[in-house]
């Protein structure tokens, strides 16, 4: 090649070079402008800023984007004043304003700083906020924070500030492709009980988050301290209060939009797909709308029709009420005593409170500085408060005028109490009286009905009510004992779908060997398609076995009235032709050991840090559900990798509830001559002396915490002289600094090492030997978040020391044929 022709080459080189740091910049200034043909790029690369036009429009406009494959605009500067063309600049005027200019340099928006600055700089930083600066002093002139569009992006503050007389409102777009500015805004209500609402049109309410407990907004049932976690909102109880939010896993692109028809929306770019997923929307059904019952009257979706009245309550008009027009809502039947103005007060009858549970709670509260005891009485002798709720982190709240925006949740929500007429309690006894005559009545005649309505149509349900009797036959004594007192029971085996054998026979080719997903103690599990498309896993305890029956009766009745996103549905159960198979839904990324410890690199490889996050994440929420959340505490007893299952999105549902059981409310631990379990899973007051608690599952779930963090099995040390267990390698790299040693080298980044150890910190204190010294799963979840910012140090483990011969040769004898088989071990 000759000499001049390198040069030029290199000189175009040097051009492309020069062009590209150019665009690259995240900077503007007086001297130089941003053309419409460039961008400013923040210096993690994760925002842009630029121009863009919007879907079958020629309209130019300057926003912030998300820097993906298809750009997601999160702000927008002009969208009332479109550009016409793509002659426009953004630039940093001589007075120090940030403007749009068009190809006529007019202003067509500016930052509008109200003092003149001679040398600033706008600059794009890596949380998507673009700033204006003055060069000489540092100070913020303006931010585009400050005014935001339709987006709630981390670190962005959302509220009103009094001491600067400044409202930060989200506001829609008008159309999908039009960002000019629509009907609805978001934003914080600056009262002493904040909340979020969505207003429209200017100020008429649309949809509200319900009261702030300084951890969740309790109007949202689905929201816990660790689903939605990283909110923080503050509150001077002076007029300011503003909401922000920040994750603890910064490698999630995570934000929130209100869209043009007024909802709310939380999306998560799926990495894989590099696509956006909606995780979480305000409006999921028509209760969620503000008022939608009017005033005294509450919604319940799983209702039909969704609105009834306030108990106590009839509607305003009932000709309305009957054609589904609820906005007029209800009023009272019987009016208060104190309204009334007779003698029931003097001669001690006084008004009431009704109990209503789970709801979420009205309107326009007002906090009054009273304890939980006095809460009742400081509202019983306030003669306009009509209804009272005490929550814990809020205080108590009182009602006065009407009750609007209530709805009935299945879960969360909270206790509020409405005052009633004495005359209603009255009312309400009599109807007791009436009941406790007319219901044995009634059984009576209804158990006549019910005989002959049973022997016709026993001749309909044969093979199904053959299956049902087959189940109830092999029930042990302790279902059968407690079928009427214990409430999960009560959700009865009629409800639960019984397979015929022949359908399960055919959807799994005969239990052919190419369908079988994997062995364990309790039998062979199979891959499944029904008929009608759905693909199933089938669970076929083994006639052979000697173990299995009791655990096949208890996932029947634990697992069948369980709904969680991280547990694993059961379908239904067959038990014909002498079987007993559980069906469950399929998943079909199999379980988690396959990818944590499986011979596959590439799977292995796939379990990248921020996949793991959303594992651990998603099985302490199961966790949590299990022991706190649902009607009844569950203790797992059999928590490990092998039995939490991954769906399409790896996203971990738990499984195998066999060796589950139920606690009393008022229960907090109990004892078992019969262990049951994985070795080395098993806390030690299990193992050793069959005492389980919640705390049980907390030392499973440390375990767990480990071998996610190393990509190593717990048993995988046996044969390493240097130590006995996963538990004991993470004590030593503890005790000698050096805790990074025990992390999986395939998911070592800088990026996440603080977030990493801090997860292998919380595994250590679940693991601690003494169960009085392990945090609850609601800690857990709260230390992995950083809730809990400053964490303890852990005591030492147990099982650290390695076991003689004798003691090796007993727990192989003793453990499963396979490492994904349950062990169990029958008690001294």
């Amino acid at each position: 090649m000759k000499l001049s022709t390198r040069k030029i080459l290199l000189f175009r080189a040097a051009l492309v070079l020069v062009f590209y740091i150019a665009n690259a910049s995240d900077t503007i200034s007086t001297n130089k402008a941003l053309l419409d043909s460039e961008t400013l790029v923040s210096n993690d690369k994760k925002f842009i800023f630029g121009f863009f036009s919007p879907e079958n429009s020629t309209n130019r406009y300057v926003g912030i984007m998300f820097n993906i494959q298809s750009p997601t605009v999160v702000w927008v500067a002009n969208r009332d004043k479109p550009l016409q063309d793509s002659s426009g600049r953004v630039t940093v005027s001589e007075d120090g304003n940030l403007v749009i200019l068009n190809a006529q340099k007019k202003r067509v928006w500016s930052s509008n700083i109200s003092t003149a600055v001679r040398n600033s700089t706008a600059q794009l930083l890596d949380t998507g906020n673009l700033v204006l600066k003055d060069n000489s002093t540092g100070r913020v002139l303006w931010e585009s924070f400050r005014d935001p569009s339709d987006s709630f992006l981390q670190y962005m503050k959302i509220g009103v500030d009094k001491s600067t007389n400044t409202t930060n409102l989200l506001k829609s777009w008008k159309s999908p492709l039009d960002p000019s500015a629509g009907s609805f805004s978001a934003g914080i209500q600056p009262e002493t009980v904040p909340q979020i609402y969505i207003w429209k049109n200017g100020r008429l309410p649309h949809w509200r988050s319900g009261p702030w407990n300084k951890q969740i907004f309790i109007g949202i049932p689905d929201m816990t301290t660790f689903y939605l976690n990283g909110f923080d909102l503050v509150n001077d109880n002076k007029g300011t209060a503003y909401l922000s939010f920040l994750y603890a896993n910064q490698a999630e692109i995570t934000y929130f939009t209100l869209n043009s028809t007024g909802f709310l929306h939380q999306k998560y770019l799926d990495p894989r797909k590099n696509d956006w997923e909606v995780t979480w929307e305000g409006q999921v059904s028509e209760c969620d709308f503000y008022g939608k019952c009017g005033p005294f009257g509450s919604c319940d979706p799983r209702s039909s029709p969704i609105c009834s009245c306030l108990e106590g309550f009839k509607p305003k008009s009932e000709e309305e009420w009957r054609k589904g027009n609820w906005t007029n809502g209800c009023i009272r039947k019987t009016a208060l005593e104190n309204e009334r103005n007779n003698s029931n007060l003097e001669q001690g009858k006084q008004d009431w409170f009704l109990k209503l549970q789970s709801m979420k709670v009205p309107d326009l509260a007002i906090w009054v500085p009273f304890a939980d005891e006095d809460c009742h009485k400081g509202c019983l002798r306030n003669s306009s408060c009509i209804a009272y709720s005490y929550y814990i982190g809020i205080g108590c709240m009182h009602w006065e005028g009407i009750l609007l925006d209530i709805q009935k949740f299945s879960t969360g929500g909270a206790d509020l109490f409405l005052r009633l007429a004495y005359t209603e309690l009255d009312q309400k006894r009599d109807i007791k009286v009436a009941i406790g005559i007319i219901v044995p009545v009634g059984s009576i005649v209804l158990a006549i009905f019910g005989y002959f309505s049973c022997k016709y149509l026993a001749k309909h349900r044969g093979r199904k009510k053959k299956s049902e009797l087959l189940l109830r036959e092999s029930m042990p004594n302790f279902y059968k004992e407690s079928m009427v007192t214990d409430d999960i029971n009560q959700a009865k085996f009629e409800e639960l779908f019984v397979y015929n054998f022949d359908i399960l026979a055919s959807a799994t080719d005969n239990f052919n060997l190419s369908s079988k997903l994997g062995q364990g103690g309790f039998g062979p599990v199979y891959k499944g398609k029904l008929p009608e498309g759905q693909e199933i896993a089938v669970k076929r305890l083994s006639q052979s076995s000697g173990q299995g029956l009791e655990e096949f009766m208890n996932e029947v009745v634990v697992i069948s009235k369980l709904q969680h996103r991280n547990l694993v549905r059961l379908l239904g159960c067959c038990t014909e032709r002498g079987e007993k198979m559980l069906v469950y839904e399929y998943m079909p990324k199999r379980s988690l050991d396959a990818y944590l410890f499986g011979s596959n690199p590439e799977e292995k490889e796939f379990l990248d840090w921020s996949k793991r996050v959303i594992i651990i994440e998603g099985i302490g929420r199961g966790l949590l559900y299990l022991h706190r959340d649902s009607r009844l505490r569950i203790i797992h007893r059999d928590l490990k990798a092998s039995n939490i299952l991954l769906d399409e999105q790896l996203n971990p549902k738990i499984s195998d509830f066999g060796m589950a059981r139920i606690f009393p409310g008022s229960q907090d631990q109990a004892n078992t001559e019969r262990v049951v379990g994985t070795y080395g899973y098993m806390a030690p007051e299990y193992a050793m002396e069959g005492r389980f608690s919640e705390k049980s599952d907390v030392y499973s779930f440390g375990v767990l915490l480990l071998e996610i963090i190393s990509g190593r099995r717990n048993s995988s040390f046996h044969q390493d002289d240097s130590a006995l267990s996963l538990l004991a390698y993470a004590w030593k790299c503890w005790n000698e600094n050096n805790i990074v040693e025990l992390v999986d080298p395939k998911i070592i980044d800088m990026q996440f090492e603080r977030e990493i150890l801090r997860c292998a910190h919380v595994g250590l204190l679940c693991v601690q030997e003494y169960a009085e010294d392990r945090p609850n799963v609601s800690v857990v979840l709260s230390m992995l978040t950083s809730e809990i910012s400053d964490l303890p140090s852990p005591k030492q483990p147990a099982f650290t020391t390695r076991p003689s011969c004798s003691e090796k040769e007993s727990s192989k004898t003793q453990g499963s044929v396979n490492t994904v088989s349950i062990t169990i071990m029958e008690g001294r």
